[in-house]
């Protein structure tokens, strides 16, 4: 049975930073992809950024246009967790974030931000960026 619990979320002022973690059981690192999306107050779900397996080049790692260069993504293969590090946060960047889960090898690059990709989804977490 596949489980993906999330944590790491809060609040934190504009330019703050989080962590946010996905430890996943039931799948292995190797071949399985890890996405995160979020969910903003009367917005659709958009995926934030997508990582391909560990065995896979890190040139098949994705990113929302909205993040790149503030977001990063990595794995800690010991402990099956994917993180996502937000730094210069906005408050466009408040919403509940949603770790989703496949198997395979690789984000699909013109499809990982769909949500139907995935078929495990984790509880989410609260981020909220404000002063």
């Amino acid at each position: 049975q596949v489980q993906l619990v999330e944590s790491g979320g809060g609040l934190v002022q504009p330019g703050g930073s989080l962590r946010l973690s996905c430890a996943a059981s039931g799948l292995t690192s190797d071949y399985s992809v890890i996405a995160w999306f979020r969910r903003a107050p009367g917005k659709e779900r958009e995926g934030v950024s997508c990582l391909s397996s560990s065995t896979s080049s890190s040139s098949y790692t994705y990113f929302a246009d909205s993040v790149k260069g503030r977001f990063t993504i990595s794995r800690d293969n010991a402990k099956n967790t994917v993180y996502l590090q937000m730094n210069n946060l906005k408050p466009e960047d408040t919403a509940v974030y949603y770790c989703a889960a496949d198997a395979g090898y690789y984000c699909s690059a013109y499809e990982w931000t769909i949500p139907s990709e995935y078929n495990y989804w984790g509880q989410g977490t609260q981020v909220t960026v404000s002063s």
